[in-house]
């Protein structure tokens, strides 16, 4: 068994164990588990009562928070023509083709996102096995392939993240910083409650959203009540 350190058992010996607490009152205890000497990064956890295996049921997608997540990402666009600058004017870090890709293929991938042009996809496909793994590959259904590049660009700057359930069903996002004013981030962890609660697949049957908890980067998790 892990042993926990005196600082996590503090936090573990505040939290109210399984009870769900309403959100604004879990954000209250979670902001007072900021004793880091970094900005910790806050995160949401969403058991759904989905069936993984089956594509139908899948629940991935993207959403641009109230209040952004308090960080920049770096982010890249396969474009060309007059949607190169149109990249660089939305504040992509990198535009490229071929070159760039190439680049990719050599090992780089010191970004956050990866944002094509849909006639630029025969330059990123071969890309799948470097970018797959990573999370990093651009597609339509995660929103990453578009002929607005800019649009794109410009809302992942703004704070836009991106979610997509794992085998258990469980889907997981960054929702803002501990630093956050108590209110941001209970507006963010509502738009993405909501925003999820919004895509329940048709072929789920029963208990659609299972449980919810927040937590910080080095903090227990805390169990939310969801209306």
């Amino acid at each position: 068994m892990v042993k926990l350190s005196k600082r996590m058992r503090a936090m573990v010996q505040k939290t109210p164990g399984k009870k769900l607490l309403p959100l604004e009152e879990a954000v209250s205890l979670l902001k007072t588990f900021n004793s880091t000497k970094f900005d910790q990064s806050v995160e949401i956890a969403m058991r759904l009562g989905i069936d993984a295996k089956q594509a139908d049921q899948m629940v991935r997608g993207s959403i641009v928070l109230p209040h952004g997540i308090g960080r920049t990402l770096r982010v890249v666009v396969f474009a060309k023509g007059d949607k190169v600058d149109e990249a660089k004017a939305a504040g992509a870090d990198e535009v490229g083709g071929p070159e760039l890709a190439e680049k990719i293929k050599g090992g780089w991938t010191d970004f956050d996102v990866c944002i094509a042009a849909p006639d630029m996809m025969g330059i990123v496909g071969p890309l799948g096995k470097v970018l797959g793994p990573r999370g990093l590959m651009p597609s339509p259904r995660a929103g990453t392939v578009s002929p607005d590049v800019g649009k794109l660009v410009r809302e992942y700057k703004a704070g836009k993240v991106e979610f997509r359930n794992d085998a258990g069903g469980n889907v997981q996002a960054v929702v803002g910083k501990l630093s956050f004013d108590a209110p941001k981030l209970v507006d963010n962890i509502r738009a993405f409650i909501n925003h999820i609660l919004a895509m329940k697949p048709a072929a789920v049957k029963g208990q659609y959203v299972k449980s919810v908890a927040i937590s910080a980067t080095m903090s227990p998790g805390i169990r939310v009540q969801v209306a």
